[in-house]
């Protein structure tokens, strides 16, 4: 295994590609480390000091940004959500059935669907977070602060996808 690292090292452009992943993992990592603001953090550790079944997974997930409630905490879910939408949406729809059949236009033109929808959905899932579960580390519960969370976890999704999109290329 070594040795195919030291092969694929003196290989430039797969070299500048290990590179680059690891440049975003690093920048992933950082992502999961900034706070959101306007969270109790005393109040967040009392919610995940005991067993917590489900979260604890979904905090696994997230690499740790949920349990933090980081920029990343909704991580990818929402647009791994989006692209099981939009894939049981072009068996039962025709009009994406058709589109999904038109070869590459039409799977840039699905997975853009899948970008506004990923957006949407984490968008409603960061409600849920802000107002619904972690209402309790939420001191100010004024619109502004709640407005401003939701749109930080929205915006954390939105970079992410955007991250794995750039890994992908």
């Amino acid at each position: 295994m070594l040795r195919t690292l030291v092969r694929a090292w003196k290989v430039d452009d797969l070299r500048r590609k290990i590179i680059f992943t690891l440049l975003m993992l690093l920048i992933f990592r950082l992502g999961s480390n900034i706070p959101v603001p306007g969270i109790d953090r005393s109040i967040l550790k009392q919610l995940f000091s005991g067993d917590l079944g489900l979260l604890s997974l979904f905090d696994l997930f997230s690499g740790g940004a949920f349990s933090n409630f980081t920029i990343f905490a909704l991580s990818i879910t929402p647009y791994i959500t989006a692209s099981i939408i939009l894939n049981l949406l072009t068996i039962a729809v025709p009009r994406l059935e058709a589109l999904a059949k038109e070869g590459t236009e039409g799977r840039k033109k699905i997975a853009q669907y899948t970008r506004y929808l990923t957006v949407v959905l984490a968008f409603v899932q960061a409600i849920g977070l802000a107002v619904g579960l972690f209402r309790q580390a939420v001191p100010d519960k004024s619109f502004f602060n709640v407005t401003v969370i939701v749109l930080v976890l929205s915006a954390g999704t939105a970079f992410l996808m955007w991250l794995g999109e750039q890994i992908n290329e």
